[in-house]
């Protein structure tokens, strides 16, 4: 089994890209080839800083690294670094139907929300198709927002393969319902569009405040919260602590007695014990970039010896070699 998956450096990485895609995917390099990316491609549709995206770039490698990406169990590397990818992306392009991107809802929202749209944004999609078809890919761990472009992808797949002759295998996506969409600190999905994330290694002062901040309602803490399972602090909480522990606090909203405030301490504590021993490895990387460079350049050596065979069977299957 083959899995497949990729994250954006477009800005710091929180709670939502840990428990909807990293933390998944690392259970994942123990049950079959996991091959992972930085999607620097990706983010050039909405950042727009090249000293940024460079930062961003070996940041994301740092917070998966510290939080248990094994580079001898996945391979890891920066979308950039292989070619075969954008070459890919243009021979699929020419198979995908316009109607086809138009109904991807990803496109819809960002446009809706003001993003410029620009064939990047648009084709989107195609590039991600490329980017899972490459590798063979069986698994593709995703939230339920790319739920949809794991479909297009075989939807496209199933094109070539129809135009040209069995090429591409069938990928899955694999999505976890009860973290696939972790709330934001509004109650929206956290997302760094929306402003509204915790981010997984933020400075302490700051990520208190934002999390004391939490907006809540206005019954008083003697008041009974029959409701406490839709109270967002303790969603959140249920993601960094033990059952047990989120569960006791459920209950004690539902009976009465316990203040927003204490709550939301609770989770402040709870998030900062969660992801403490990541802090300490970050520390230790960030101390040696050198290595988690040369972690990036092996994977992209080991990634391009599978893209190109794949690569190679498209072109000539499709009359290019």
């Amino acid at each position: 089994m083959r899995i497949l998956s990729g994250i954006q450096p477009s800005g710091a990485l929180h709670l939502g890209n840990y428990f909807g895609m990293m933390r998944p995917a690392i259970e994942l390099q123990d049950q079959g080839e996991a091959f992972y990316f930085i999607a620097d491609y990706h983010s050039m549709t909405s950042l727009y800083d090249a000293a940024q995206r460079r930062k961003n770039s070996l940041d994301v490698a740092l917070d998966f690294l510290a939080c248990g990406l094994d580079p001898q169990k996945a391979v890891f590397w920066k979308q950039s670094d292989l070619p075969e990818v954008t070459e890919l992306a243009w021979i699929l392009s020419t198979l995908t139907p316009m109607g086809l991107l138009e109904r991807c809802h990803s496109y819809k929202d960002k446009t809706a929300r003001g993003i410029s749209a620009n064939h990047g944004l648009f084709a989107y999609p195609v590039l991600m198709a490329a980017d899972i078809l490459l590798f063979d890919s069986n698994i593709v761990p995703v939230g339920r927002d790319q739920k949809q472009h794991v479909e297009v992808t075989r939807d496209i797949a199933i094109k070539f393969n129809e135009t040209y002759g069995p090429t591409f295998v069938m990928p899955e996506p694999q999505i976890r319902e009860s973290v696939a969409a972790v709330p934001g600190v509004d109650g929206q999905k956290m997302s760094k569009s929306y402003g509204n994330t915790i981010e997984i290694f933020g400075d302490e002062k700051a990520t208190r405040k934002k999390i004391m901040g939490i907006v809540m309602d206005s019954r008083q803490p003697a008041d009974p919260k029959p409701d406490a399972d839709k109270n967002l602090a303790v969603q959140l909480l249920k993601l960094v602590s033990p059952c047990d522990v989120a569960a006791d606090y459920e209950n004690r909203l539902r009976a009465g007695g316990l203040g927003y405030g204490d709550l939301k301490k609770e989770l402040f504590e709870r998030y900062w014990n969660h992801f403490a021993p990541a802090r300490a490895k970050r520390a230790e990387l960030a101390a040696n970039l050198d290595h988690v460079r040369a972690v990036l350049r092996s994977g992209a050596d080991r990634a391009r010896a599978v893209a190109s065979r794949v690569l190679q069977k498209a072109r000539s299957a499709s009359g290019l070699a």
